[in-house]
């Protein structure tokens, strides 16, 4: 018999259980990328999370005669909830044994968990932050996933989902561009050109990581406002910025993080990152001093990068602030010997951007979707 038990976060043992279990589930599958596994205990541990100071999170697992064989968070965000005056249930770290007993017992249990809060919709995967990666992979499935910037799942995710009848919400596509043959338009050049010339929109560039560190809570500013159109957006607290630029400078190269301003005041961004896949692997997620060296020389000789953070306040996407973004993604990427570029997970209902993007050539190669179901 199916039981199902919630993680006491307090237990070392039962959080250490709860994190390793996928490596179980993914043994062998080379495109799976282990997480920082501090970084996924740091979701459990509710003292040190800004996640926890306006919302609530549970974990549980799923056994069977003492086995352990899956494993799921439930989430309640209550900002996000208040900003689009929903009641919604998000799940996230679902994970699972191939055996859709296991799973359907998991999501019942989070239907009913959903339920004593009042709340009727249940939607995901959808983790604590912004920088969780969104969804379950339903294309690209032949691809590596980009560290943990976004989730890597089989194939069966997305079936035991739909079979529970959660439907489609949105889709996330990321986009592969051959950066040898990534070409920008003359058209795109000039307009940046001559933005730059009337001098109202400015990039500002980095040299170093104090240099960085001086404008990083202008970047959370401009971040929070420059999503405000996005699906699920709402406005991050102080100490939630705080968190992601964090954990945005232990893999920042300088260089490759530019804010643009418009009459001096931060108003977009481009966060890119040299893709550490490979030392991840090596190294299963984990941070003993040898690993840290090699994640720090991954960063220098990897000749893949993400391009997974990229903004510009709407109000000001037809005065040419667009045509600079995409001038600096140009640069940033022929920057660092990089062959390989990933635009990780632009939602489809940001078609500006999807637009601007098959302009520039680049292709749709993994799909990541949303999930939702009204209970």
């Amino acid at each position: 018999m199916i039981t199902i038990e919630k993680v006491d976060t307090t237990s070392k043992k039962q959080v250490n259980e709860f994190v390793e279990f996928p490596f179980r589930i993914y043994k062998g599958v080379k495109e799976w990328v282990p997480p920082i596994l501090s970084d996924i205990k740091l979701m459990l541990n509710s003292q040190k999370h800004p996640f926890y100071e306006h919302s609530d999170a549970e974990f549980f697992v799923a056994r069977e005669n003492g086995e352990m064989l899956g494993r799921i968070a439930l989430l309640e965000n209550k900002p996000s909830n208040k900003y689009h005056d929903k009641k919604q249930a998000c799940f996230y770290l679902f994970e699972s044994v191939d055996d859709f007993a296991v799973a359907e017992k998991l999501f019942n249990f989070g239907f009913e968990w959903a339920k004593k809060r009042k709340l009727n919709h249940v939607l995901g995967p959808k983790g604590l932050s912004s920088f969780d990666g969104y969804g379950f992979l339903v294309e690209g499935f032949d691809k590596r996933q980009m560290m943990t910037m976004m989730n890597y799942n089989l194939p069966n995710y997305p079936q035991f989902a739909e079979k529970l009848g959660f439907k489609k919400i949105v889709d996330w596509v990321s986009c592969y561009a051959d950066i040898p043959n990534f070409v920008l338009p003359e058209k795109v050049k000039a307009v940046a050109a001559r933005v730059e010339e009337i001098g109202k929109f400015k990039v500002v560039r980095f040299n170093n990581k104090n240099d960085l560190k001086k404008w990083a809570w202008r970047i959370g500013q401009a971040y929070n406002k420059s999503f405000v159109n996005n699906w699920e957006y709402y406005p991050l607290t102080d100490n939630e910025i705080r968190f992601v630029l964090n954990n945005i400078m232990v893999v920042a190269v300088p260089d490759l993080l530019k804010i643009i301003t418009y009459k001096d005041e931060a108003v977009g961004f481009l966060l890119a990152f040299p893709d550490i896949s490979a030392a991840l692997q090596k190294y299963q997620g984990r941070l003993s001093p040898m690993a840290l060296i090699s994640y720090m020389q991954e960063l220098k000789k990897t000749d893949w990068v993400s391009f997974n953070g990229i903004g510009i306040l709407p109000e000001l996407h037809g005065m040419g602030g667009n045509a600079l973004l995409f001038n600096e993604i140009f640069k940033s990427a022929n920057s660092h010997n990089f062959k390989h570029g990933e635009l990780t997970q632009v939602a489809e209902t940001a078609k500006e951007m999807r637009k601007d993007l098959q302009n520039l050539g680049v292709l749709p190669y993994k799909n990541h979707r949303i999930y939702g179901k009204d209970i």
